[in-house]
């Protein structure tokens, strides 16, 4: 768990170390269920006062990235599953491990496989629902899978979703690690949701501190949430020497960053802004797409199969 702070810079301490944990949740660093290291440890670790950890780890938890468990040990909160629950090795084990589960809940292995195949030949959704708290954020999501899926694809938040639950029994649903747990209950169990992991930044880190000259750095998004995470995770490297400016770009405005000497941007806003040099920033990794596409096409080519009702086998 690598945390970068700078004293240089107008970002508090607090808020540096709380924006780059939730970037190591995002982008799958810091798993669901992984214990953070106690305040005192991080604080030595980052060698500042005690409190500044609390009170980063005290919003945290505010803010839901974090839980308390066990007294006071902090925790990643748990998406879909927790670490402890999640199935252990390689794929040969998994499927020992799922047979022998199957076995002991009652269900033959004729069973178990008719029920693997009737998930693999169900019929394929119509589009996509990207489920995310943030408006912003969603609408990023939305604009990268357009150009990886051949469906439709639409935009919810947890809040929306559970009102249409005849979209969710006709859709895909995705949504960042993170936010899985908030969906579990919502979406169809032969459907489950398809998690998405947000890409790293260590080259748009490092192109920072290569930069010989002070700068203007500028962060252009539409999603506040990404700017104020920006703000905490590129502060080590602009330090005393650079200067950091942050873009809100809002509904289908423009944004003119030429007195910007690098800017980024996120797949939005990277249309919308004019600079004489800007980099993209990707939210999701390709991985995660790539995911996403091979389920969508696993549907599709195997779709029409009938529901078939299975019994567990009775014990004699």
């Amino acid at each position: 768990m690598q945390i970068h702070l700078s004293r240089n810079n107008d970002v508090p301490l607090q808020e540096q170390i709380a924006e780059q944990v939730v970037f190591l949740i995002s982008t799958g660093k810091l798993r669901a269920g992984q214990q953070l290291p106690s305040v005192r440890a991080m604080a030595v670790r980052l060698k500042i006062h005690h409190n500044t950890v609390s009170k980063a780890y005290q919003e945290l938890v505010r803010r839901g990235w974090l839980v308390r468990r066990q007294g006071s040990r902090l925790f990643v909160e748990a998406a879909a599953e927790t670490v402890e629950d999640a199935p252990k090795g390689d794929l040969d084990g998994l499927i020992n491990e799922t047979i022998q589960r199957a076995r002991e809940m009652g269900y033959s292995l004729q069973v178990l496989q008719e029920r693997v195949m009737e998930r693999v030949y169900s019929a394929p959704p119509d589009c996509v629902v990207v489920v995310e708290e943030e408006a912003g954020l969603r609408e990023i999501i939305r604009t990268e899978l357009i150009s990886r899926v051949t469906r439709s694809v639409k935009a919810y938040s947890p809040e929306q979703l559970p009102n249409s639950p005849e979209l969710a029994a006709r859709a895909q649903v995705t949504a960042p690690d993170y936010a899985v747990r908030l969906v579990k209950s919502i979406v169809p169990r032969d459907r489950p949701c398809v998690p998405l992991t947000f890409s790293g930044a260590d080259e748009h880190v490092k192109l920072v501190e290569e930069l010989t000259q002070p700068s203007t750095i500028g962060v252009a998004s539409i999603s506040r949430r990404l700017l104020k995470t920006a703000r905490g995770l590129l502060a080590s490297a602009v330090g005393e020497r650079h200067t950091l400016k942050e873009f809100f770009v809002s509904g289908k405005g423009t944004a003119d960053l030429r007195g910007v000497d690098l800017a980024f941007c996120d797949s939005v806003a990277m249309a919308r802004v004019r600079c004489k040099r800007k980099i993209h920033y990707r939210l999701l990794t390709l991985e995660s797409m790539e995911s996403l596409a091979l389920t969508l096409s696993a549907q599709r080519d195997y779709g029409g199969g009938k529901r078939v009702k299975v019994e567990p086998r009775r014990r004699s």
